[in-house]
């Protein structure tokens, strides 16, 4: 019983991380597509940091670098000029290897990270995923707990991965940029796998635009509005 608890727990903490990652960090702080209550973005910051370690400014910084370099030098992890094996199996590389560089956070996340709680809490990415790991073992024990923990976490890696090697190497374009979109894939990844829309209009909040394309995370949007917590800012017309 203890296996299965951890692998709803594994599946739920994944999707929740996946979505989080796509509505505050992509949407809302990259693109600036919406705006969350600050109570919600707080608990959606905290979450990544304890499951995932990220630190936003970082986030911010690689994905902007993206957007100004797609499948150009300068691209963080381009499948076209990497590989698409090595983005797959190595995107957790690049990423750390772009992140790391002060100049790079400077120049495309200067309006990110500098309130009190990310210069003395969410600074320490190491730190929240150890707590996160207690967390796990409390829950489900010492041994399944800190399996579970791993899996999630290299599950929600493998995904983002995933967006960013197979969203700009196999799919339909309906634009014309060097992305691609994957039904399939945006079903699993809170609707990250309509790259190619997103690339023709970083800044909408939705990312899917014909009735044949499903973003989950835009559904999650439309609810947190009527609830009066998030407010999209710019939407881009259906195709």
């Amino acid at each position: 019983m203890t296996w299965l608890y951890a692998l709803a727990l594994v599946v739920i903490t994944v999707q929740l991380s996946i979505f989080f990652t796509s509505i505050y960090l992509h949407r809302c702080l990259t693109h600036r597509a919406l705006v969350l209550h600050p109570g919600l973005a707080f608990f959606m910051r905290s979450y990544l940091w304890l499951l995932t370690g990220i630190l936003p400014k970082e986030w911010v910084a690689v994905h902007r670098k993206h957007h100004r370099y797609p499948d150009q030098q300068g691209d963080p992890h381009s499948p076209k000029l990497k590989g698409l094996g090595h983005v797959l199996l190595g995107n957790a590389y690049y990423y750390v290897r772009e992140a790391r560089q002060p100049e790079i956070q400077t120049r495309f996340a200067p309006d990110i990270g500098n309130d009190w709680l990310d210069r003395r809490v969410f600074c320490y990415g190491g730190v929240g995923p150890l707590l996160g790991l207690f967390l796990f073992m409390l829950l489900l024990g010492p041994l399944v707990g800190a399996l579970a923990f791993v899996v999630q976490a290299g599950v929600y890696i493998f995904l983002n991965a995933v967006i960013n090697g197979i969203g700009h190497a196999v799919g339909y374009q309906s634009f014309q940029n060097t992305a691609t979109n994957l039904r399939s894939v945006a079903w699993i990844t809170a609707g990250e796998g309509l790259h190619n829309n997103h690339h023709e209009f970083p800044t909408s909040a939705r990312f899917s635009l014909r009735r044949t394309e499903f973003d989950p995370a835009w559904l999650v949007i439309r609810l947190l509005r009527v609830l009066r917590l998030a407010r999209p800012l710019h939407v881009a017309p259906p195709a």
